[in-house]
Parts: C-alpha cells; sequence; structure tokens
C-alpha cells in the first residue's frame, strides 16, 4: 500500500498564515502538520508516500526533500490546475500502478490509530475503497455520511438540520486500483472541480462497494481555519515528549512537560508552563510567563514583563517587553512594540466571530485573539481586537486600536482614520 497525500491547494481559509507558506508546513509544537502526517503513514507500515502538490511546492521539497529523514521514500506529482481532490488523486495515479492508496488530505492533524482503524477495517471487508467516518459537532461544515451496516449510501454535502448520526467525512481512504481509476468519473462540482466524494458516491449507488471506518474524535481535526490552528497545537503539544536540550538559567521555572529545544536560552525569572515548546536558539525572559499551549519558533525571543497564552508564536518573532498575546498566531519575524497588547474576550463574553473567505463565522470559541501574518510590525502601545487579521508586511504605528482586518499587504497604518478610511504609502 502507498500512501497519498493531498498537498497542493493554497489554503485560503487559512489567510493571513498561508499568504506566505503552504498550509501543510504550518508548524505546531516545532514541527510542520505534514511531519504528523508522515509519522502516522509511517507507523502505520506505508514505506512509500507520493505528495500530490503545487501551491509553494518549494518549500514542502525543501524541507522534506526524498523523504529519507522521517525513514520513507518520498516522491512528488505536481497538480497542475487545483482542480478538485479527485483530480489531485489522478494526477498520482501512474505513480501507484497496481497498488492500493492510503489517500490523506493535507489539511489534517491526524493519529496512527485513525489510519490504523481505516486500514483493518478494509483489510477485513476488502471492498472496493474504504472511507473514515468521525463524529463531529458541526454537522453545516462537512460532507456527512449515511451508513447502512458500516456501508456508505449517500454523502450529503454541509446539510442544514442535519438528523443523522453526526458522522462526517474525514478526508481518508483506502482506494483500490479500480477506485483510483475511477476518480475522474462524475460531472464537475459546481465550483467546477472533480471531487472524490462524487467518485465515492457513484461507487456507493452500486451497493455494497464502499466501507465505512468510523474513527475516534481525538484522533483527528480538520484543520481548516484559523483557529483550528491552535486546537492542532495544543494537541501536538499534549502529545509531545518533553525534554530540556538548551540552557535553563538558576531562577527561571519549568513546571509541566517542557520541551526546550538545543540552543534556546529561558533566563531567570522567567516562569514556563507545560505543554509548552521553546524553539531552537529562542530567548525567553527574563521575568516572563509562559502559559500552556504555547509554542514558540526558532530564534524568537520573549522579553521581560510579557505573557503569551495558548499561542503559536513563529520563527525570529520579537516581543520585547511589557507586551501580552493570548490566544493568537504571530507569523514569522514580527515585531511588536512595547506595550502591545492582544485582546481575547469579547466585553458581552460572546464567542468571537472572524471573516474567513468574507463570510463571517462563529469560530466557537470565548477567547480568540489576532492573526498576524509575517514580517508585521507594530508600534508601542498597539491593541488588537478580539478575532482581526492582518495581512503580512504591515506596520502599525503607536497607540492604534486595530478594530477590524487588515487584508492588504504592505499597509502603513499610522492614524486611526488610516485603517478606516484610506491607505498611506509607504517610503521606499
Amino acid at each position: 500500500m502507498i500512501g497519498i497525500v493531498l498537498a497542493a491547494g493554497r489554503g485560503e481559509r487559512l489567510r493571513p498564515i498561508t499568504l506566505t507558506r503552504p498550509k501543510v508546513m504550518v508548524e505546531l509544537a516545532g514541527r510542520p502538520l505534514l511531519g504528523y502526517t508522515l509519522e502516522a503513514l509511517r507507523a502505520v507500515g506505508i514505506k512509500r508516500a507520493i505528495l500530490v502538490v503545487n501551491y509553494m511546492e518549494e518549500a514542502i521539497r525543501a524541507w522534506l526533500g526524498d523523504g529519507k529523514s522521517l525513514g520513507l521514500e518520498v516522491s512528488y506529482v505536481r497538480q497542475p490546475k487545483l482542480a478538485g481532490t479527485a483530480d489531485a488523486i489522478s494526477t498520482a495515479v501512474e505513480e501507484v500502478g497496481d497498488e492500493e492508496a492510503l489517500v490523506i488530505y493535507g489539511d489534517l492533524l491526524i493519529t496512527e490509530e485513525a489510519l490504523r482503524a481505516v486500514v483493518e477495517e478494509h483489510s477485513r471487508h476488502r471492498p472496493e475503497a474504504t472511507v473514515a467516518g468521525v463524529e463531529v459537532e458541526e454537522p453545516s461544515q462537512f460532507g456527512m455520511l449515511k451508513v447502512e451496516d458500516g456501508w456508505l449510501r449517500e454523502i450529503v454535502e454541509k446539510p442544514v438540520g442535519w438528523e443523522g448520526p453526526p458522522l462526517a467525512n474525514a478526508g481518508i481512504y483506502v482506494l483500490t486500483p479500480e477506485a483510483l481509476a475511477r476518480m475522474r468519473e462524475g460531472k464537475p462540482s459546481p465550483r467546477g472541480e472533480l471531487e472524490a466524494t462524487t467518485a465515492l458516491q457513484g461507487m456507493a449507488n452500486e451497493g455494497d462497494t464502499v466501507r465505512v471506518a468510523e474513527i475516534r474524535p481525538e484522533d483527528w481535526l480538520d484543520v481548516g481555519r484559523p483557529w483550528d490552528v491552535l486546537e492542532a497545537n495544543a494537541r501536538a503539544l499534549a502529545r509531545m515528549e518533553p525534554r530540556v536540550l538548551g540552557d535553563v538559567e538558576l531562577g527561571a521555572t519549568l513546571n509541566g512537560p517542557v520541551f526546550v529545544a538545543e540552543g534556546a536560552r529561558i533566563r531567570s525569572g522567567a516562569y514556563v508552563e507545560g505543554p509548552a515548546y521553546i524553539g531552537p536558539g529562542a530567548d525567553i525572559g527574563p521575568n516572563c510567563y509562559i502559559r500552556p499551549s504555547t509554542s514558540i519558533g526558532r530564534g524568537a525571543r520573549i522579553g521581560n514583563a510579557c505573557e503569551i497564552k495558548n499561542s503559536l508564536i513563529m520563527e525570529g518573532t520579537h516581543i520585547g517587553h511589557l507586551s501580552y498575546v493570548g490566544d493568537s498566531i504571530i507569523g514569522a519575524y514580527c515585531n511588536l512594540g512595547a506595550g502591545t497588547i492582544t485582546a481575547n474576550l469579547r466585553f458581552d463574553k460572546a464567542n468571537v466571530r472572524m471573516v474567513v473567505k468574507g463570510e463571517r463565522l462563529d469560530t466557537g470559541r470565548r477567547k480568540l485573539g489576532v492573526i498576524m501574518g509575517d514580517h508585521v510590525q507594530t508600534g508601542v502601545g498597539v491593541l488588537t481586537m478580539p478575532g482581526v487579521r492582518i495581512w503580512p508586511r504591515c506596520w502599525i504605528g503607536p497607540n492604534i486600536v486595530v478594530e477590524k482586518d487588515i487584508t492588504e499587504e504592505g499597509r502603513f497604518i499610522l492614524l486611526k482614520q488610516d485603517l478606516l478610511e484610506k491607505e498611506v504609502p509607504r517610503s521606499p
């Protein structure tokens, strides 16, 4: 059996994070999302994996190479045009040959237990295809499965008022060569794309041909929206093995499972509460507080009197002093001026809402801060309101309250009216 990982997409729902990296390269607890997928494939006995790539594929190839560092043989196929999941799978068919394929959507955080359950169900029943199903809380956000005696009968895309069992298509399939050949069957979706679910529905219409393997919700997460990245980071940290390889000064405190990478420095007076990850060369403290479920990337700097809580701080970012970052994602090589505050709780305590692909959605989270792209700079005393997004390379002047998304790269915000009414050109 060969693994196929669909890693070609632009990850538009994850913007601004994916404006500067492919979604499979978003780091969780110091490792790209793709690393967890490939580790799970290897754990269930897969020795060869095919990555279907397109968007920013150079970043994937540069990190992974031939896969030998992860104990796999990895090859790449390029999906020329992003034309749907069935089209992506079909791109890899010639590489698969006459073997079966374990297909995984690239924006999933999964465990080996999830993959093992699907592979074992397929081995027991030998169907044409096996689909993973997982219980979800929001059926309207997924393709829902109608199942009879373990066999797929119907896939209903994002239903409103779903009354059946809350079993969603988990984006994990085992496909026989016959099923792989049928991926190009069926009409394009309203978006003009060939979807794997259309081909699977065609097979299911023929009777007991598509098996459903139910996996546990704790073994699967769809990392499709910015706040899902925070949940994925928390799960990755919970599975992390704590180690101290860097320098922890006298007077610094590590409480709970904390990973301190080689070359990192925890200065006196810093209090780090796990689970937490401190990346290579990161510099923490003195006298700061790193709260649980926080990952701090390679070469990042967290200085005096800062508090970081349940957040993902990416590579090379500098948060010098007197700042608070809560329930937020801060991109790579950002520089937050003194007293930068990320508000993460609404006054009315209602769930935070965020715009995703032009639609304002309920995130389901009472606490959610800022989602900030790479190379953003803030002046002294900047305040971001809950759930705002800031595109890469923006500069925000002192004492600005960011109440709405900044969705143009390179904006230079000097005054509040600049944000609300006009764009100020940046000097060369």
